[in-house]
């Protein structure tokens, strides 16, 4: 919650923060902001705004994880139909799959529940854009009455002659439909049955994902979210490529690693690790051999260094910052001694 900008209450908001909240049998609160205590009716105030979702009514920022209002929000493709669903929490679970991947027209054709439905704003956390834009019809010929190609979704085999494509495809065809300027739509069944034979008569083609037979039914948002990522991917110039990328790691210069190296032997070295003593080329050779092979970068080394110094130097009896060992004062002094050659 640090950085939530939430303004105190007025006597009277107080009163009905404190009611409205606790009327939601709201436990759970963070707080504290910044190292400060928060007080009791703030904490309700800000509570209630998380039971409403109204987080963002606020001066202050409250996104959920991976938001970004910095960023060009995209809101394009094609129109998503659901077809009397059921649960407004299923229904607000299709606007955030859409959302994630870029897709905005969100059809419903007679929700069971009616709209508009809070239960699916709460549930599309943060998609809002989608849920504010839904658009919703009696029957199913209505909704798709301005859409030049759709296509259906089923698990199951369906009597008819119409063309039955992957996912993969699919996301193709309509994203080549959608840059030509045709209106598209996809469209997604009941919860309990899926589509009637006759509407998914309506649609040009039909769309199946590879699942388990003896276990094909998806969550429908789950399905949404498939075609919605297909129909992304489906845009990008190379399918391999991720959305960022590890940041590059420079190798250090080998002085440092050969550094590194000298003084993990030299700790070693006096702690009798190098037994027998014949051995001790080999076993030199080996850690040699496990050190340079993964291309550490200078912050890597520095970081092992700090540690084989801690092992080196100190002791549970004399910890780091509690005294100064003679093991690392002739450390210290060695390496004065070598500037000093270097210098002159």
């Amino acid at each position: 919650m640090n950085g939530f900008a939430a303004p105190i209450a007025s006597p009277s908001g107080q009163a009905k923060a404190s009611r409205a909240c606790n009327s939601a049998s709201l436990c759970i609160v963070p707080c504290s902001r910044n190292g400060k205590r928060r007080d009791r009716a703030e904490c309700l105030q800000i509570a209630c705004w998380l039971w409403q979702g109204q987080g963002r009514k606020t001066a202050g920022r409250f996104d959920v994880a991976g938001t970004d209002r910095e960023k060009v929000l995209i809101q394009e493709g094609p129109a998503v139909i659901l077809v009397e669903p059921q649960l407004g929490e299923n229904i607000g679970m299709v606007a955030r799959a859409m959302a994630n991947f870029g897709l905005a027209e969100l059809r419903i054709v007679n929700p069971r529940d009616g709209w508009p439905n809070e239960k699916a704003r709460s549930a599309a956390s943060k998609a809002d854009h989608v849920i504010d834009g839904v658009r919703v019809f009696d029957t199913l010929p209505e909704a798709l009455a301005d859409l030049n190609y759709v296509i259906a979704t089923t698990a199951r085999e369906r009597d008819g002659f119409k063309p039955v494509r992957g996912p993969v495809e699919a996301g193709r065809i309509l994203r080549g439909r959608f840059q030509s300027g045709q209106r598209t739509g996809i469209m997604f069944g009941r919860e309990r049955f899926g589509l009637y034979n006759e509407e998914v008569g309506l649609a040009d083609e039909i769309v199946t994902f590879p699942v388990n037979p003896a276990f094909a039914s998806l969550n429908i948002a789950q399905a949404v979210l498939l075609m919605s990522y297909e129909w992304m991917k489906a845009g990008m110039e190379n399918e391999l490529e991720p959305a960022f990328r590890a940041p590059e790691i420079v190798t250090a210069p080998k002085v440092a690693l050969q550094g590194m190296i000298e003084h993990l032997e030299d700790a070693l070295d006096v702690r009798g690790y190098f037994r027998p003593t014949a051995k001790k080329p080999k076993m030199v050779d080996n850690l040699r051999a496990v050190l340079t092979r993964p291309g550490f970068s200078e912050a890597e080394i520095k970081v092992l260094r700090g540690i084989i110094a801690s092992l080196d130097y100190y002791s549970p009896k004399e910890p780091r910052g509690g005294s100064y060992p003679e093991r690392k004062a002739k450390a210290d002094a060695k390496a004065h001694g070598q500037e000093s050659k270097a210098d002159d």
